[in-house]
C-alpha cells in the first residue's frame, strides 16, 4: 500500500514561488511511490485546519511548501505528535530550512529529502498558547516590523528598509523586566530575542549559538547604544559578528518572561502580541524530515 502524505501549499509564497516549486516537487514524490494529499487553504485558519486534518487521519508526514510562516503554522498542529514536518523551501526567510540544511532553492533537491525519509526530533519554543521554531522579537527590530505592517507602499524588502530608517528617528531603549529561570532582572536595552534557532528574517543570526536540539533557549540582549552606533552594528547580524560587540549578552535557559512598556511581540515572522510573556523551551516537540 502506498504512504500516504500531505503537500500544504501556500501559493502566494514568494510571489508565487510556492505554487511553482510545488508543482515541481508534487511529480517526485509520486514518483517515489507516496499517495500525496494535496492541501491548499484559502487562508490560514483553513490551511491549519486541513493541516489538523492531516494529522488527525494519521499521515506520517506533512510537507509545507512554502516559508517560515507556512512552518509556523504547521508547528501548531504538528506540535507533539507522531506526524513529521517536511520542508519545500518556498518563502523569503526560510530559516528553518537553513537550520536543517534542506535546500532552498531547489524544491526537486528539497523533495529527495522527503523521499529519503529520514526524521530527526528537534525543540519548539511556546508563548502563551503559540509555538515557534526560530526567533521572538522584542524591541528595536519588532518596532520596525510593525512600523512596515502598517505601510501600504512600498512592497517587499524596501517597505522594511523605509520602516528601519523611519524607527530610528524616535527609537529609544526600552526599560525591559526579564525573569529567567526565576533570576529577574531589570535593564534597558535596544532589544531582547529569544532564540529556539539561531537567525529569523532570512538569516539574521541574532541568537547566533542558539542549537535547536539542546533543550535550552537563547536570549540576546543589546544594550544601549547610539543610534549612529546602532547602524553601524546591524548588518553584522547577518554573519554573527555582533557577538563581540560590549553591548551584547548571551544567557541560556528554560523559561523566561520578558515585560517592557508598549512593545509587541513577533516570532517566526508572525505577530504574538503585546509584552508581558512568558516563553518556554519544549524538548523534542517536532519531528522533521532532515538529509542524513
Amino acid at each position: 500500500m502506498p504512504r500516504e502524505i500531505a503537500l500544504l501549499t501556500n501559493p502566494t509564497a514568494g510571489k508565487g514561488k510556492g505554487s511553482r516549486s510545488a508543482a515541481i516537487a508534487l511529480p517526485r514524490l509520486q514518483e517515489a511511490g507516496f499517495r500525496v494529499r494535496q492541501l491548499a487553504g484559502r487562508d490560514g485558519d483553513e490551511a491549519c485546519d486541513l493541516a489538523a486534518r492531516a494529522v488527525a487521519d494519521g499521515l506520517e508526514t506533512l510537507v509545507v511548501c512554502g516559508g517560515d510562516g507556512m512552518v509556523h503554522l504547521a508547528v501548531q498542529v504538528l506540535a507533539n505528535t507522531p506526524t513529521a514536518l517536511g520542508i519545500i523551501p518556498a518563502g523569503t526567510g526560510n530559516d528553518v530550512a537553513r537550520y536543517l540544511g534542506i535546500p532552498r532553492n531547489d524544491p526537486q533537491a528539497a523533495a529527495d529529502v522527503v523521499v529519503g525519509s529520514h526524521v530527526r526530533t528537534i525543540d519548539l519554543a511556546k508563548a502563551g498558547p503559540t509555538y515557534f521554531a526560530t526567533v521572538l522579537a522584542s524591541g528595536f527590530d519588532s518596532r520596525v516590523t510593525e512600523r512596515a505592517n502598517a505601510m501600504r507602499w512600498p512592497r517587499g524588502q524596501m517597505r522594511y528598509t523605509l520602516a528601519t530608517l523611519g524607527e530610528l528617528r524616535v527609537f529609544e531603549p526600552l526599560t525591559y523586566t526579564l525573569d529567567m529561570d526565576g533570576v529577574v532582572r531589570r535593564l534597558d536595552a535596544m532589544l531582547v530575542a529569544v532564540g529556539n534557532g539561531p537567525s529569523f528574517g532570512g538569516g539574521l543570526r541574532i541568537t547566533e549559538g542558539a542549537e535547536i536540539d539542546d533543550g535550552l533557549l537563547d536570549v540576546v540582549v543589546i544594550k544601549p547604544m547610539s543610534k549612529p552606533e546602532l547602524v553601524r552594528v546591524y548588518p553584522k547580524l547577518y554573519t554573527g559578528r555582533h557577538v563581540t560587540h560590549p553591548q551584547y549578552e548571551h544567557h541560556r535557559c528554560r523559561s523566561i518572561t520578558i515585560a517592557a512598556p508598549g512593545i509587541v511581540a513577533y516570532a517566526d515572522g508572525e505577530r504574538l502580541g503585546a509584552l508581558p510573556l512568558t516563553v518556554d523551551v519544549v524538548p523534542n516537540a517536532l519531528r522533521v524530515v532532515a538529509p542524513r
